[in-house]
């Protein structure tokens, strides 16, 4: 079963694109949760090349690491890749009315309930929108 979250980012396909894929913004954005944290990632943005992250509870209570290995990278519009459990992911950025829209498709695990899967992924991508908004307000521009 394929599960698919979005939201549109009132910013351009470049900006939306790069603070998506720089493991600089990545550690500010890729958690679902304010008691959560993402304190590294790594992203070797080119097939073949390694996604990785660690997430965890600020308070030390639990943690995982993610890793993936891309598949298909289109430059400012898509790319794809698998996780180590062997599940596909299809991230697309669009140009749409009122900004970018980010569309994320990933494989459900069989382990845990759709709705669970999809609001955690959804609130992922929530946190990117409200990081990216706030990066941008505070400086000012979207370049």
């Amino acid at each position: 079963m394929k599960i698919t979250v979005e939201a549109v980012v009132p910013v351009g396909v470049k900006t939306v694109w790069d603070y998506h894929t720089d493991p600089e913004h990545i550690t500010k954005w890729n958690f679902a949760s304010e008691d959560w944290c993402c304190p590294r990632a790594g992203n070797d943005l080119r097939v073949g090349g390694k996604y990785s992250a660690r997430m965890e509870a600020k308070d030390g209570s639990a943690g995982f690491d993610f890793e993936a290995t891309y598949d298909e990278i289109v430059n400012l519009e898509t790319f794809a890749y698998t996780m180590t459990d062997g599940r596909r992911v299809i991230t697309a950025f669009e140009q749409v009315d009122g900004g970018t829209k980010v569309k994320i498709t990933f494989d459900a695990e069989k382990e845990r309930f759709e709705e669970m899967q999809r609001n955690g992924w959804q609130a992922i991508l929530n946190n990117f929108k409200k990081y990216v908004v706030s990066n941008i307000q505070n400086r000012g521009s979207e370049s």
